[in-house]
């Protein structure tokens, strides 16, 4: 069975053995018997992380089952776009103001789950070091 974590509005945090089936259930404290709810519990180093460190962990966590593989047509995509775009935006000069052809370019950096800055190869079978 596991444990799962109570608080009693008086006496505080308490821990108790429970069934999956009663996890929702309130237990009485240890101390005054009165029902206390469960409560869960978040680790001290999930509060004190930098936003970028979490946005990289949740970014990495969507992406685990479906990663974006580097293929032949991925790339012949992204190529045409590229072309498509520089073609609406030729005609422009440097200060024209449009911000269209302004953009900065999409960096290939990515996030480790710990938060590491990590650079893709173009050989996705390759592992880096």
């Amino acid at each position: 069975m596991p444990v799962y974590d109570y608080k009693c509005q008086e006496h505080g945090i308490f821990h108790e053995l429970a069934t999956i089936d009663d996890a929702a259930e309130p237990m009485p404290c240890p101390h005054c018997q009165e029902l206390a709810p469960r409560i869960l519990m978040v680790p001290p180093e999930i509060l004190d992380m930098a936003p970028e460190k979490r946005k990289a962990i949740e970014r990495n966590e969507k992406a685990q089952h479906e990663p974006k593989m580097s293929t032949k047509e991925s790339r012949a995509e992204d190529e045409e776009r590229r072309k498509f775009e520089e073609k609406l935006h030729k005609h422009h000069h440097k200060g024209c103001g449009c911000g269209g052809h302004h953009k900065k370019k999409a960096s290939n950096l990515m996030w480790t789950a710990n938060g590491e800055k990590m650079f893709p190869s173009m050989r996705p079978w390759m592992i880096s070091h």
